[in-house]
């Protein structure tokens, strides 16, 4: 029986920095740091209050194919990749305090029916969307 999620993959041009963009601005810990066979690296993170779940921070490469390895590259250097939903208390709030810290947004702070909702990047341009949740149903889209 699966019980939960306990893994997510985001892919990133370097580990160390990708890493260190979560722990120092986003506030993650830092979790497994080893390496396996062949130069595999195995890197991950996961908040505080959310220590089951962990991100991989990993970078484009086996036992991806080169071609789709080459292609995950293309587009974190472009900024088109996806990466998480962060669950916050307070969006604007939370805005403010990493426009301080440097955060590229793509979008400020917008009401939307479940919620105000940013959008920024990490280090490496995945996107990253803030959410600060409220109740909706599916008339509020109407």
């Amino acid at each position: 029986m699966i019980t939960n999620i306990s893994l997510v993959t985001v892919y990133c041009l370097d580990q160390d920095e990708t890493r260190d963009f979560y722990v120092d601005v986003l506030g993650f810990l830092p979790n497994t740091d080893v390496t396996m066979g062949e130069g595999f690296r195995w890197v991950t993170v996961s908040h505080p209050s959310q220590p089951e779940m962990q991100v991989t921070l990993m970078t484009p490469g086996p036992p991806l194919s080169e071609e789709a390895a080459a292609f995950y590259r293309r587009q974190l250097e472009a900024g088109e990749m996806g990466g998480l939903g962060l669950k916050v208390d307070d969006c604007r709030k939370t805005y403010e305090d990493l426009v301080a810290k440097g955060v590229t947004f793509l979008q400020e702070p917008a009401d939307r029916p479940y919620g105000v909702e940013a959008v920024m990047r990490d280090n490496t341009g995945n996107w990253l969307v803030l959410v600060e949740p409220k109740e909706f149903s599916p008339a509020d889209f109407a």
